[in-house]
């Protein structure tokens, strides 16, 4: 019994150390470029709701400020982040460009409802509504 217990030690070691690993982290979020490839709820095809540019965005982790493009226009907001809940204050827009297809309004509504994030396996981050993907985005950058 007395060989078994190095054995032991090293095994409970390395499981729970693999077990911290896929813990979400601000870092896991910060300073990259997500690019929306899904959003739920609209009626219009995806490539109808973003016929030219697809929204962007970009989390400040030292600002808790998010940035990017709503489809043509520009919009910042601050966010929080607690675990993986995360909120989004008023979205504002930074410049006041006409845009066609109805996909900047579905974005900026949809991310007001966002409570929860995840990064799924495929590195895409799903914003969501009570653990229901809402938006899914891409890493670009």
């Amino acid at each position: 019994m007395k060989n078994n217990l190095p054995v032991i030690a090293i095994l409970a070691f390395l499981i729970s150390a693999c077990a911290t690993t896929k813990i979400t982290k601000t870092d896991d979020l910060s300073g990259i470029t997500w690019e929306l490839d899904y959003i739920s709820g609209s009626r219009i095809a995806f490539e109808g709701l973003y016929p030219d540019k697809k929204p962007r965005i970009t989390f400040d982790s030292a600002t808790n400020q998010v940035s990017g493009t709503a489809s043509c226009n520009g919009y910042s907001a601050k966010y929080t982040l607690n675990g993986n809940l995360i909120s989004f204050g008023e979205p504002g827009i930074t410049t006041m460009m006409f845009c066609e297809g109805g996909g900047e309004n579905a974005f900026l509504q949809t991310i007001k409802k966002v409570n929860n994030y995840a990064i799924d396996k495929e590195n895409k981050l799903n914003l969501m509504v009570d653990g229901v993907a809402m938006m899914r985005f891409k890493k670009i950058k």
